[in-house]
């Protein structure tokens, strides 16, 4: 069975399609919404605009990589998260897309949130369905979340630890776009950050599982005031997030010590986090860039697990 899958964030239009028989992606499509220059992102009604203008293009990008008309079922991210009252008019586009999708061609709707769709991204790239169906500790790290959360599968269950201010991801974003780069920026913040060789210790603010990043655009400020290379500043702010995710992972396997813990997000395609996690931690996985960052591979994934397609016996 090929199953579709739809994200229209606030950041990127993505589809993906995914084969159960073979348990793999076999094609995904994505675009990143235009921002300007110097902004931190696009207003609401802007993002619905460009999903809406962007979603018939990409679908027929998509049918020349694979035969559309083999779809048998269609997942979409309705909102950010799985809790009460998480909404965001950006998902509607992608609703209606995949509404629309389903009606004609009389196949079933999954209805599923962006979050889920990370989560399961990154449970496949690290494991194929191994994570699938047992409990796992999961950091969802992003522009618009810093959680770590205890999933049951690809489905959050509860969260452990937030962040009681500024996202991780936004502190990145801001950065980069400080320095003069497009938004979303966390790309090119790792890419100067690994040019610096510099040891550096960061300063950062976790009480438990809860943390706070607002002092961390401020110390980048004063460190480029001082005469600081932006390397050095990319490489500071990574590692003050990276730091950061360790100390509330430690605390969470105080509770829960034999769980894998899995990070997700755009912000943990980073090489800079995952070798400084790697070196300090086990039983940890990560995730490919692809699968890390906004997408709807996810989405195709729980799609075909939301009508018993996938796992199938024969993997």
């Amino acid at each position: 069975m090929l199953t579709l899958g739809i994200d229209t964030s606030n950041y990127a239009t993505s589809l993906a399609v995914f084969d159960t028989e073979a348990g793999e992606v076999v094609c995904d499509a994505k675009k990143f919404l235009p921002v300007r220059p110097g902004q931190l992102g696009l207003r609401q009604s802007d993002a619905v605009f460009h999903h809406t203008a962007a979603l018939p293009q990409m679908l027929e990008e998509l049918s020349q990589k694979t035969d559309l008309t083999a779809v048998e079922a269609v997942g979409v991210s309705a909102r950010p998260r799985p809790v009460e009252k998480s909404y965001m008019p950006c998902f509607l586009a992608g609703v209606n897309a995949a509404t629309a999708f389903s009606l004609a061609r009389g196949i079933p709707l999954v209805q599923l949130t962006h979050q889920e769709g990370h989560i399961a991204a990154a449970l496949f790239a690290a494991s194929g369905s191994e994570l699938f169906d047992r409990p796992v500790l999961v950091f969802h790290i992003s522009g618009g979340t810093t959680d770590l959360l205890y999933c049951d599968g690809a489905r959050p269950q509860f969260c452990l630890g937030t962040s009681g201010d500024l996202y991780a991801g936004q502190a990145v974003d801001r950065l980069g776009v400080r320095l003069g780069y497009a938004f979303p920026a966390g790309a090119e913040v790792s890419r100067l950050a690994s040019g610096c060789q510099e040891p550096i210790r960061p300063k950062v603010s976790v009480k438990g599982m809860t943390c706070s990043f607002s002092g961390l655009e401020n110390q980048c400020e004063k460190l480029l005031s001082e005469g600081k290379s932006p390397e050095y500043v990319c490489k500071y702010c990574l590692l003050c997030v990276v730091e950061t995710l360790r100390r509330m992972a430690n605390t969470a396997r105080e509770q829960y010590p034999d769980l894998t813990v899995v990070f997700a997000g755009g912000v943990m395609s980073s090489e800079i986090v995952r070798d400084y996690i790697l070196a300090r931690m086990s039983n940890v996985r990560f995730v490919p860039g692809k699968f890390a960052s906004d997408n709807a591979i996810g989405i195709s994934i729980l799609a075909a697990k939301g009508v018993s397609a996938w796992p199938t016996t024969s993997m």
